[in-house]
């Protein structure tokens, strides 16, 4: 593998450098090579890839273009991707061969499909056989041929997200243009140094999947930037990631909950193996970490993370240090400056600190947005120009932000409101546990029961658990039904397909609450 060069901007899959120059280079060919095919302003390109330098290529092609970027989860079936590519009206679709070659001629789709080989990096880490998409233009061919785009970026439309599709179909969170104001790409840049304190020469890690927003809009930070070595990894794996710290001599990475609870679980004497006091800097999203998982991390490398609750459509709204975790254990910081956070009852009236509610944010730096092929009415998201995700919280009497969980997955149990967030909080705890999820099952007398699923290291009963958390939680809220899973369905981000696990319970009934 490269050493790391002096210079920064430079980017690296797996260790193999990319120069800026380079980059740059090849994302105006692509921009070109996607004019030519007819892609306009505001007509959106979807990226079907994992974690690869090209990925960030095309987003920045998409800069020139002015086009938005839709990020398909490569995980999804062909009838997911099919649906997102037509709701999206994407022109046309950049993917890895392994992954464009699931759209045969059958499908007759309206779209240009540019097919790209695998990195030999991903071929060996995802055990792939590296072919040619034959049924599909090559995009590296045309690169190869192409000159550079002869014109400026345009204004920066960024991500096309869709939502994980959970509770319906995946809808489109599609980013209102205004002309007014900064380019959001000079917003990015600015976010490099204020949200992530980047400083020239610095070097950022993920190997969380850059499909996903998080780790995607961190990526461009640093891209925008231009100050820091972007280093992206193939895939998470926990000895893997202290060695890329200690041989990259690292500095800022991107780190989720369930990436963290699999760097605790390493034996010490791995741990102890790798020099990681040069990374400074860890900012997680996507869920709230359990404070112990963050106590614990934080004794191990010291006071160098910071919590962000964010969300797709409202981008990064409040972050919390590490000193600032200890003194508040559990909350996810407060909102970033210019925003603001606001806890609203089922009437929009507005509660008193450590009343729970649902969380409504104003946060203007990545713009409003509206959803495509959403149904019923959308008007209780937004109350006064605030948002709500249907997050569920409360603030402290110092405007710090505290997480129950979602009103979707909100349990209502003979009338009382159980938070799943909660109890898998302390349910991880459990020495035998390796991993769990809690959601609400049928119960003919009290409407819902808390049903718990979990991997351990040993057969578990129900009864075992519910000692374990009989000092920790209210007794209204200990699970009354569990099963054992070899594994739970997470996303490469850490995130649980929760809706998988709960649907075999509700099979047959027609309320599903």
């Amino acid at each position: 593998m490269n050493t790391p060069s002096k210079s920064s901007g430079n980017l690296y899959l797996d260790g193999c450098e990319t120069s800026r120059e380079a980059f740059d280079e090849k994302a105006k060919r692509i921009a070109n090579v996607l004019s030519a095919a007819g892609v306009e302003p505001d007509q959106p390109v979807a990226i079907l890839m994992r974690n690869d330098v090209n990925y960030l290529n095309v987003i920045e092609a998409c800069r020139y273009l002015g086009s938005p970027y839709v990020a398909l989860n490569w995980h999804a079936s062909t009838p997911e991707l099919i649906h997102i590519l037509d709701d999206s009206k994407a022109k046309a679709l950049i993917g890895h061969a392994s992954l464009t070659s699931q759209f045969d001629a059958d499908l007759d789709l309206d779209i240009e499909i540019f097919s790209i080989s695998d990195p030999v990096e991903l071929a060996e880490a995802y055990a792939l056989d590296v072919t040619q998409d034959s049924l599909h233009t090559d995009l590296e061919s045309l690169v190869e041929e192409a000159t550079a785009i002869g014109v400026e970026p345009k204004r920066f439309r960024g991500l096309f997200a869709y939502t994980s599709g959970s509770t319906g179909r995946p809808k489109g969170i599609k980013r209102v243009v205004n002309n007014d104001g900064a380019d959001p790409y000079l917003t990015y840049a600015q976010l490099s140094k204020n949200l992530l304190m980047i400083e020239p020469g610095d070097r950022f890690y993920t190997a969380a999947p850059v499909y996903h927003s998080a780790p995607c809009g961190l990526s461009v930070f640093c891209i925008a930037g231009g100050e820091a070595d972007l280093y992206i990894a193939s895939k998470f794996d926990a000895e893997g990631f202290l060695a890329d710290i200690a041989k990259y001599k690292i500095t800022h990475c991107y780190i989720v909950p369930t990436m963290m609870v699999r760097l605790l679980k390493l034996p010490r004497e791995v741990r102890d193996k790798y020099d990681v006091s040069s990374l400074r800097y860890g900012i997680s999203s996507g869920s709230p970490w359990p404070a112990d998982v963050k106590q614990d991390m934080i004794e191990w490398f010291g006071s160098i993370f910071y919590e962000s609750y964010g969300s797709s459509e409202l981008g990064f709204m409040t972050l919390i240090s590490s000193a600032e975790a200890l003194q508040k254990p559990g909350s996810v910081g407060k909102v970033l400056p210019g925003g603001s956070i606001k806890i609203l009852d089922d009437n929009h009236c507005e509660m008193q600190a450590g009343e729970t509610g649902s969380i409504f944010v104003n946060l203007p730096t990545f713009g409003d947005f509206s959803y495509t092929n959403a149904e019923g009415d959308l008007g209780g998201q937004r109350f006064q120009g605030f948002s709500t995700v249907g997050d569920v919280g409360y603030l402290d009497e110092d405007d710090y932000l505290f997480i129950n969980g979602r009103n979707k997955e909100m349990i209502i149990s003979g009338g009382a409101n159980i938070f799943p967030a909660e109890i898998e909080s302390e349910l991880i705890k459990m020495p035998e546990v390796l991993d769990c999820a809690v959601f609400g099952a049928p119960h003919d007398e009290f409407g819902e029961m808390v049903a718990a699923v979990q991997t351990s290291r040993a057969d578990l009963s129900v009864d075992e658990i519910r000692h374990f958390l009989e000092s920790r939680i209210a007794r209204f809220k200990l699970p009354k039904k569990l099963d054992i899973h070899q594994t739970l369905p997470r996303e490469d981000s850490g995130k649980i397909f929760k809706q998988r696990l709960r649907e075999p319970y509700w099979e047959g009934r027609k309320v599903k609450i």
